[in-house]
């Protein structure tokens, strides 16, 4: 034995175990905002799969599931850093299937097949014009294929968003359930009547697809004054939504659908203001 040295340092030494090896490949917290996307993708195809049974119930609260988790999905992968754009590609390919292919189906097989196959045209166009806006929404992610925008339009959407879309194309549905509950089946079968579902439909389905602004709400600023009634309303909807599920989603696509003049209206306004500032004072 050297001295000064201790007998066991060296003994551990002999016997220390060999470090594990390390496997090459991504974290787990990296494929939770995939697994969300997935969760979401089945969410929509399983309202189809009750939509066939004719449970409406269900078929539309699968698609408020997939709602919220593609309302979860985005937010986790930028918490998380796990953006990526097989991410990006894979949410939007769920959202068409989620938010265009389910609530068509789930809409056609409710009320817009009485029509016959007349019935399936509005149904294809909200489909269509909901895979036109997620291609679109696709192709500004790419750099250089549309000039920059300005700082105020990050706060906006091009039309209608997919998810919102998909909600205020269902408010037929959501409405009539809630009237059902009520025991008012007569207001109930005039909602359901396929004039009045393929007029929402194509109406939505045009919104999707138009250069309409409407608020993003990622960066959205509340004025102080604001704040304590929107806290108070928020409360009111979230008890409405416990209390009366399906009035509650009902409203909440014609709250929507109302928000989107102030929308237009204070897009005006920034674009004015913006474009003052960059204009040069006149000599």
């Amino acid at each position: 034995m050297s001295q000064g040295g201790n007998p066991l340092q060296g003994l551990r030494r002999r016997f220390r175990p060999r470090s594990r090896p390390r496997f090459e490949g991504l974290s787990f917290n990296r494929l939770i905002p995939n697994i969300l996307t997935m969760l979401g993708l089945c969410a929509g195809l399983v309202a189809v799969r009750f939509a066939i049974d004719g449970r409406w119930p269900q078929a539309a609260a699968f698609i408020v599931v997939a709602g919220v988790i593609d309302g979860l999905d985005g937010r986790l992968a930028r918490l998380l850093k796990a953006t990526s754009r097989f991410g990006a590609e894979f949410d939007s390919l769920a959202d068409f299937l989620s938010f265009g292919v389910a609530p068509a189906l789930v809409l056609y097989l409710w009320s817009m097949n009485a029509l016959g196959p007349i019935g399936f045209v509005p149904c294809l166009f909200f489909a269509v014009c909901s895979a036109l806006r997620l291609a679109r929404f696709n192709a500004a992610l790419d750099v250089g294929l549309e000039k920059p925008k300005p700082a105020y339009a990050y706060n906006f959407f091009t039309g209608v968003p997919a998810p919102a879309g998909a909600g205020c194309a269902l408010f037929p549905l959501f409405a009539a359930l809630a009237l059902g509950d009520w025991g008012w089946g007569g207001v109930s079968g005039v909602l359901r009547h396929p004039v009045f579902v393929g007029l929402v439909l194509v109406v939505v389905g045009g919104l999707m697809v138009s250069t309409l602004p409407s608020w993003s709400f990622k960066n959205f600023k509340i004025p102080r004054p604001a704040v304590l009634p929107l806290l108070l309303g928020i409360g009111v909807y979230v008890a409405l939504l416990v209390a009366e599920p399906w009035a509650a989603l009902a409203a909440g696509g014609i709250i929507y659908l109302g928000m989107l003049p102030f929308s237009v209206r204070s897009y005006l306004a920034l674009k004015a203001e913006a474009e003052g500032e960059a204009t040069p004072p006149a000599a």
